[in-house]
């Protein structure tokens, strides 16, 4: 999708971070947005930094973890922009806490937004992306869909199925109009472990503002710069989206050295 004119895009998880720079940006390249979260002040806030009041702009409150709210969000966006194109399934959450210990309730609020928010996102707009000349389904993994790191095996977990989801998906629309992407971020400046539900770090000392401290120091992309990023890929069809210098590294060491740098990352 070479042209970002006058098409739509869908973004969820759209109140701060990646998906509102997405948001942003899109809106740059002359492209209609229809955004969704559960937080409207923040939904509002990214409504308002788009400059360029030509482009149409709807906000949509909506739970990803919900099937029927983001079949809804789906159909308004249908109704109200008369067509879309995109769909970037962006939301996403983080949970501290090992495997063992994990309460259920933690790991289904993690994956019910996602995982089950990005197949929901997927496959509710799917039927509508199919009728455009051309769409694309951008959906947002993590470097840790790559390898794992100790006592976020719930985020690790999260982000290796939506990999797997969006590889299979891929390959089934192969031969349709519609084009798939699966975007791995590295260290990105945005409050997602600010946001985390923290319970235990990678050591037993670790605090959850150690965690907010060691991850600021490792960020070094902006979120504005992930979505330039991000929306270069789209624009060229790339069906892996690395996000940073960190998750070129990252992906390039752990293709060539997988098992040494399971051990290491196991020591970090």
């Amino acid at each position: 999708m070479q042209n970002l004119k006058d098409k739509v895009a869908a973004v969820t998880g759209a109140a701060s971070g990646i998906g509102r720079m997405l948001a942003v940006n899109l809106a740059k390249e002359g492209c209609e947005v229809a955004i969704a979260d559960l937080d409207q002040a923040g939904l509002e806030e990214t409504a308002n930094m788009i400059d360029d009041k030509k482009i149409k702009v709807s906000t949509h409150l909506v739970d990803v973890a919900n099937r029927d709210q983001v079949y809804q969000f789906a159909d308004d966006v249908q109704t109200q922009h008369n067509r879309v194109d995109i769909i970037i399934n962006n939301a996403g959450v983080g949970l501290s806490e090992t495997l063992e210990d994990v309460k259920y309730e933690d790991f289904d609020w993690l994956l019910g937004i996602n995982l089950w928010g990005v197949i929901y996102g997927s496959k509710a707009f799917l039927p509508y992306l199919k009728q455009r000349p051309e769409a694309n389904i951008v959906n947002i993994s993590s470097v840790h869909g790559l390898f794992t790191n100790r006592n976020v095996g719930p985020y690790c977990t999260s982000k290796f199925a939506v990999r797997g989801f969006t590889l299979a998906l891929t390959q089934e629309l192969k031969n349709t109009s519609v084009k798939v992407s699966c975007v791995h971020p590295g260290g990105i400046k945005t409050n997602i472990v600010r946001n985390t539900r923290f319970y235990k770090g990678s050591n037993p000392d670790m605090t959850h503002a150690d965690a907010v401290a060691g991850f600021d120091k490792l960020a070094h992309t902006s979120a504005d710069k992930a979505a330039q990023i991000i929306i270069r890929g789209v624009k060229k069809n790339k069906a892996r989206i690395l996000v940073g210098f960190d998750a070129h590294v990252y992906a390039l060491t752990q293709r060539l050295f997988p098992n040494l740098w399971q051990r290491l990352m196991s020591r970090l």
